[in-house]
C-alpha cells in the first residue's frame, strides 16, 4: 500500500511550520516591500498559500495512484502544467472576490504571470519530491519483498535438508528392528520404543530452528541408545561436554548426522567393537562439536556416501554464509576427525 507524504505525522510537523513561514514572508513581502495595504497583504498571503497547499496534497496524490515508467520528466510537467493553470485561475477569482478593491485587481492582474511562474515551480519541485518519495518507497519494498522470497527459499531448502537427513535412519532402524523381532524379541520391543520417542521428539523440533546444547544432547543421546541397540557391544561412545556450552545454541538436529557417519564408516567392514567419541566446548565465541571415529583408508565406500557431512555444510551456509565452518580431517592412526563450528556472537539471531 502507498504511503502519502504527506499523511506522516513527521511530514505534517514540518509541513506546517513551513507553510506558516512562507505565508508570513509573502505578506511581508506584499505589505513592506510592494506596499500593499496591511488587510490586502495579508488576505492575499493567507488565500494564496492554502491554495498552493492545496495544490501540494491533490499533486501527491495524482501521483500516489499513477506514475509514468518512461517520460516520466513530461508527465511530471504536464501535471504541473495543469494545475498551476488552475490554481492561478481560482487564486484570481478568490481573491477578486475577498478584496473588491480597484487599485488591488490592478495588482492581481499585473502579478499573475509571476504568481504563474512561482506557482510552476513551487509545483514542479513538489511533484519530483514526491516522485522521489515514491520511487524510494517502492525500491524499498520491492527490497523487501526479495529478502522473503529469499529466506522463504533459504527456510524451504533448510526444512527440505533436514526431512532428507531423517529417512535413511529411520530405513536402517526398521530394519534392525525387523533383525531384532526374529533373534531377540524383547530388544527389538525395545528399539521400537526409543525409535518412537526419537521420531516424536524430531516432529516437535520441525519449526524450532535453533536449540540448546542440552537440549540438543539429549535428542542425541535417544539417537544413541537407538543405535547401542542395533549394534550392541560392538559400540562405545565417550561424550564429553563442557558445562559452559550447555546453553550456547545451535541448529537443531544437526549433529545426528555427523554421529551417524562416524557409527555408519567405524563399523564398516568390522566386527570389532569401536569407540565413537563427542566433545562439546565453547572457545572464542565458537560452539566447536568435535566426533572422531576409527576407519579404514583402504575400504571404498559406497557412491551415497558423505550426503549427511555435505547436507550438513549446505545447512550451515545457508545459516552463516560461511563454508569452512564444517571441517574434516584423517589421522595418520586411522582416525576420521569431524569438527563442526557454531558462532555464538549474535544472540538475537537465536531468538
Amino acid at each position: 500500500m502507498t504511503t502519502r507524504p504527506l499523511s506522516l505525522k513527521k511530514v505534517q510537523q514540518i509541513a506546517t511550520p513551513v507553510l506558516l513561514v512562507w505565508t508570513a514572508l509573502i505578506f511581508v513581502l506584499f505589505h513592506y516591500v510592494l506596499h500593499l495595504n496591511l488587510r490586502h497583504s495579508a488576505i492575499d498571503a493567507a488565500t494564496t498559500n492554502v491554495l498552493l497547499a492545496l495544490a501540494c496534497i491533490v499533486i501527491s496524490n495524482i501521483l500516489g495512484y499513477y506514475q509514468p515508467k518512461k517520460q516520466a520528466t513530461l508527465y511530471v510537467l504536464f501535471i504541473s502544467l495543469v494545475i498551476t493553470s488552475v490554481l492561478v485561475s481560482l487564486n484570481h477569482v478568490v481573491l477578486d472576490y475577498l478584496i473588491p478593491d480597484q487599485n488591488y485587481q490592478i495588482f492581481l492582474a499585473l502579478s499573475l504571470p509571476i504568481r504563474f511562474l512561482v506557482f510552476l515551480v513551487f509545483l514542479s519541485w513538489c511533484a519530483l519530491a514526491n516522485i522521489l518519495w515514491y520511487k524510494l518507497e517502492e525500491q524499498a519494498y520491492m527490497q523487501e519483498r526479495f529478502y522473503q522470497v529469499q529466506n522463504l527459499a533459504k527456510e524451504a531448502e533448510l526444512n527440505k535438508l533436514r526431512h532428507q537427513l531423517q529417512p535413511h535412519f529411520l530405513f536402517n532402524s526398521l530394519n534392525s528392528v525387523f533383525a531384532l523381532t526374529i533373534v531377540n524379541p524383547k530388544e527389538a520391543g525395545t528399539m521400537i520404543t526409543k525409535l518412537a520417542a526419537f521420531l516424536r521428539g524430531t516432529l516437535k523440533r520441525d519449526d524450532d530452528t535453533w536449540v540448546s546444547v542440552e537440549e540438543e544432547m539429549e535428542y542425541i543421546q535417544l539417537y544413541l541408545d537407538i543405535e547401542k541397540v542395533r549394534f550392541s557391544h560392538r559400540l562405545q561412545i565417550e561424550i564429553t561436554v563442557d558445562e559452559a556450552s550447555l546453553e550456547q545454541k545451535l541448529p537443531g538436529t544437526i549433529l545426528q548426522p555427523v554421529i551417524e557417519n562416524a557409527i555408519k564408516f567405524g563399523l564398516y567392514n568390522t566386527s570389532e567393537a569401536i569407540t565413537i567419541s563427542v566433545d562439546v566446548r565453547i572457545a572464542n565465541h565458537m560452539l566447536k562439536v568435535t566426533v572422531k571415529n576409527p576407519y579404514d583408508p583402504d575400504v571404498k565406500t559406497d557412491a551415497g556416501t558423505g550426503f549427511g557431512l555435505s547436507a550438513i555444510r549446505r545447512r550451515l551456509y545457508l545459516l552463516f554464509a560461511d563454508n569452512d565452518l564444517i571441517q574434516t580431517e584423517a589421522t595418520p592412526e586411522k582416525i576420521f576427525i569431524t569438527t563442526i563450528s557454531i558462532p555464538q556472537h549474535d544472540k538475537n539471531h537465536f531468538n
